[in-house]
């Protein structure tokens, strides 16, 4: 696959077309649709946690659509085993030999569909595909295709016959998001926008395919962190850490999310550098779910959420004249 190269302007704008496209689908979250988008451009997969109805679905099956990846979805139930996700050897008796079948997880996004309803075996099968980008059945490993994400759902209410997923599994999500209720004028312009299309899907066009994909990835590594921005995220993670309500705080892998993420968000503002703003944009997105409180508060009003609001508000911002490159 050959990936061409993009400047600043040219992939800022493939990525402000497929919000727009996404957004005829999924009507007034464009700024929970930015994150999704930035944590695909950052490489990494994300876990969107919310009720039954709002969209979830739908956001993942056009925004591939729109990157111009190939879709598969899986459906997570109690009797998922992992090689209906990997995929395994079956018999070709025209050949006389076992040949491997892939499973879904091959290919360039995949919806995981309420991933608590699986058990930790079935969960756990997604770990290597989502970290190493392949698969290992029966002693062989098998290259997944690039890009690879995965976007997971989750009903955070619902608790019977769910499997939580483990402190591992989440910490491979490069963020984790919410879409929440839309506004009154939103769900009117929806039922608008249904009644004038006269059928149940919008249209969604490619903006991007996986090679420009790969192209708009590489110019977010261009996207300048000044010294002083590091030094910002590495002290928000720590005040996570230092937290009384916390018993463990986010990891260096949340100070890495922060980055990823705030670089990619940064591309989507068409900007060559990250500002605090852009951290703080991506902030409970990244670290909310890596943060695990003491067990004595969880009948309180103590949040990961607060935790990370109070790390916001007490830890220093860096000066403007910081931040961009020399």
């Amino acid at each position: 696959m050959t990936v061409p190269s993009l400047t600043l302007a040219e992939a800022s704008a493939l990525a402000a077309d497929v919000l727009d496209q996404v957004e005829r689908a999924v009507i007034g979250k464009r700024d929970a649709l930015r994150l999704v988008l930035a944590g695909v451009l950052a490489g990494g997969h994300v876990l969107i946690e919310d009720l039954p109805g709002l969209g979830k679905t739908v956001a993942a099956h056009s925004l591939a659509t729109a990157l111009g990846l190939t879709y598969t979805r899986a459906q997570f139930t109690p009797d998922l085993l992992p090689s209906d996700l990997t995929g395994g050897y079956i018999y070709d008796q025209r050949a006389s030999e076992f040949v491997f079948r892939p499973g879904p997880v091959f290919t360039g996004l995949l919806l995981a569909d309420e991933i608590n309803r699986t058990p930790p075996k079935t969960q756990s099968a997604l770990l290597e595909a989502m970290q190493e980008h392949r698969v290992s059945v029966e002693g062989h490993t098998f290259d997944l295709p690039r890009p690879f994400h995965v976007l997971a759902t989750a009903n955070p209410i619902e608790h019977e016959g769910t499997y939580p997923l483990p402190e591992a599994q989440l910490d491979r999500f490069l963020l984790r998001l919410s879409f929440g209720y839309p506004s009154a004028s939103d769900e009117v312009d929806v039922l608008v926008r249904r009644i004038a299309r006269r059928t149940e899907e919008a249209t969604i066009d490619a903006v991007l395919d996986p090679a420009r994909l790969l192209a708009v990835q590489s110019a977010v590594e261009d996207i300048h962190v000044a010294p002083s921005v590091l030094r910002y995220v590495v002290a928000l993670v720590t005040a996570t850490r230092l937290d009384k309500t916390v018993l463990v705080g986010a990891s260096p892998r949340g100070s890495l999310a922060l980055v990823a993420c705030s670089r990619a968000v940064a591309l989507l503002d068409g900007r060559s550098f990250v500002a605090p703003e852009d951290i703080k944009a991506v902030a409970h997105g990244a670290l909310d779910h890596r943060i695990t409180l003491r067990p004595e508060l969880w009948l309180s009003d103590a949040t990961a959420g607060a935790v990370v609001d109070a790390a916001l508000d007490e830890t220093p911002v860096p000066d403007a004249s910081d931040v961009q490159p020399r």
